[in-house]
């Protein structure tokens, strides 16, 4: 069934905002690099001071109870990474215009297989003292050399008057700032003025985004949009879009492709697109964790246990790279303890509304296809246990956008359990957007290249060690997007990258490192590490104050500020 088309009013709306790209597309080419560098500071300033609008607009759609700590997610996930990617884009710009390549001052380093890593964070000062003990890495695909790296940095903007026309972009509905990163992604990296069509969940944000995006809405080059899937149907095909990217999942993806229903499943096996346009995607998964087994203090494994809750939790679990599959050892003999901390931190994290259309659907399916395994933990939030790796039921293959965890056993030590989960994820498991492993200390110290080594296997395109995968989306400069190689038929968690202030030619994927404890108490295991518990961690008491002060200091980075968000984080 075809979805129906717009009133006729809609679409001249349509047709007028697309007449106005093809005259921004114009103007924008016209744009040297200062004036774009010019024009994302603007953006800046305006992100910068509509940011508690912002935050008050996410905050109403997602119901968030006044005075949370989670209201800090809104702040961190929001306002905060548009503020550091118009500031890490404009330093790109900023190199291109004075003939340096934009990973100029960046630390080259060799990744397994022949790679090429780019040392992304810690990068500044500021770097060094706020997230103090993270660090991520750009790992480039095997064979590229540092000088094609060098050469390649800068995307479009090498040739900045050579536009290609218009692009859609469908935005999100999870992530504020998903919709305005892409904007930027598709005019910088891309060089196409855009065409931004609100997710309804967001319509609430209309306003604030308007304001944001001024400078580019006044130069033509960007327009928004809202309405449902009749309005995003016309839009895609519209004759006058050349590309289209948007965010959601593999299924939203097939039917704007191929069209819906059986139609669209007899085009998609027969490899004849509805849609006979350029399309790249980030789309989710079933993300997994993998805990090596080792030799935890009770402290570790209470912290871990709020480690994995927060990777299924956030946002109430409606992330693309949410974690939904836990992946422990079964003889582990700490495995039950653990388990057990894990049941825990899920239901002692702040209650929160059910905000996303069809969570409680989600929900119910999941509780519903594992029966006795199944089991409701704290408001609304289900643990699964005793899947089968083997077994390609919805827990592996079907991503819940929800609160529902899974648990997957598997034997081993630690280095043969980490052989079979690195299998399992890429093998079991749909998508390959994100994947977290969690290893004491002294466990990679034993594992040693064999660590590396199966980071390099795992196929996906943002692994986090000791971190959430959620932080290499945070940083400006590195990749956000699926592992390379999908297809449009079978496309799993999307085509292309965005974020990549840098600007990388065809990165491979992000690697992100953190510390196994938080400060104070890695300072008592001998680890020099100053990060507390980090502010996005749904058990963080603080993370609003927090999240509000970050948000400020991305605005205006400066020393004075520090003071504040150092107390407000170690309360936290």
């Amino acid at each position: 069934m075809t979805t129906p088309p717009p009133t006729t009013e809609r679409c001249w709306e349509i047709d007028r905002a697309l007449d106005d790209l093809a005259d921004g597309e114009a103007a924008w080419a016209a744009c040297d690099r200062a004036t774009r560098r010019a024009l994302l500071l603007r953006v800046h300033a305006a992100t910068a001071g509509h940011a508690e609008a912002w935050v008050r607009a996410a905050v109403a759609y997602k119901r968030l109870p006044d005075g949370s700590p989670l209201v800090g997610e809104e702040w961190i996930t929001g306002p905060y990474p548009v503020l550091t990617s118009c500031g890490a884009l404009a330093a790109s710009l900023q190199a291109l215009e004075e003939n340096r390549s934009p990973v100029d001052g960046f630390t080259f380093g060799e990744a397994p297989g022949g790679r090429v890593a780019v040392r992304v964070l810690p990068h500044s000062v500021w770097d060094q003292l706020l997230l103090n003990g993270f660090s991520a890495e750009v790992w480039m695909p095997p064979g590229v050399t540092r000088q094609q790296v060098r050469a390649g940095a800068g995307l479009a903007q090498l040739r900045p008057a050579e536009t290609n026309g218009v692009g859609v972009v469908l935005g999100a509905g999870n992530i504020t700032s998903i919709p305005i990163l892409d904007v930027l992604y598709e005019l910088y990296a891309n060089n196409r003025v855009v065409a931004l069509k609100l997710n309804p969940v967001t319509d609430g944000l209309l306003d604030v985004f308007g304001e944001v995006l001024a400078p580019l809405i006044d130069l033509g080059a960007v327009r928004i949009l809202t309405g449902g899937a009749d309005v995003g149907a016309y839009l895609v095909r519209h004759p006058k879009v050349s590309h289209v990217h948007m965010t959601g999942s593999a299924a939203t993806h097939d039917a704007i492709v191929f069209g819906p229903g059986a139609e669209g499943r007899a085009r998609k096996a027969a490899g004849t697109p509805l849609l006979g346009k350029p399309v790249t995607s980030e789309l989710g998964g079933v993300s997994p964790t993998i805990v090596l087994p080792g030799d935890w203090s009770e402290a570790d494994l209470r912290y871990q246990a709020e480690h994995v809750a927060t990777q299924k939790l956030h946002n109430g679990g409606y992330n693309c790279v949410a974690g939904q599959v836990l992946v422990v050892s079964s003889d582990w003999a700490q495995k039950d303890r653990f388990l057990a901390h894990v049941r825990a931190a899920l239901a002692d994290a702040p209650a929160r509304p059910a905000y996303y259309p069809g969570s409680d659907d989600r929900v119910a399916d999941a509780l519903a296809s594992y029966g006795g395994d199944a089991e409701r933990v704290g408001g609304g939030r289900v643990l699964i246990r005793n899947v089968d790796p083997a077994d390609p039921g919805p827990a592996l293959t079907t991503e819940y956008f929800g609160p529902v965890l899974a648990v997957v056993e598997l034997p081993g030590d630690a280095r043969t359990f980490l052989d079979a989960a690195v299998r399992t994820a890429n093998d079991r498991l749909t998508g390959t957007l994100g994947a977290n492993l969690i290893a004491h200390p002294r466990t990679i110290s034993t594992l040693g290249s064999a660590l590396d080594e199966a980071i390099a296997g795992l196929r996906y395109g943002t692994i986090a060690l000791n971190a959430w995968t959620g932080v290499g989306y945070l940083t400006a400069t590195a990749g956000w997007g699926a592992f390379p190689g999908h297809t449009l038929d079978d496309v799993q968690s999307g085509i292309g990258v965005v974020h990549n202030a840098l600007l990388l030619d065809g990165p491979e994927r992000t690697v992100v490192r953190g510390p196994f404890r938080p400060a104070p108490r890695a300072l008592l295991h001998g680890q020099p590490v100053m990060s507390p518990r980090p502010p996005w961690f749904v058990s963080n008491g603080t993370a609003a104050t927090t999240g509000r002060l970050l948000a400020d200091f991305a605005a205006a980075p400066r020393w004075t500020a520090l003071p504040r968000i150092f107390a407000s984080a170690l309360r936290g």
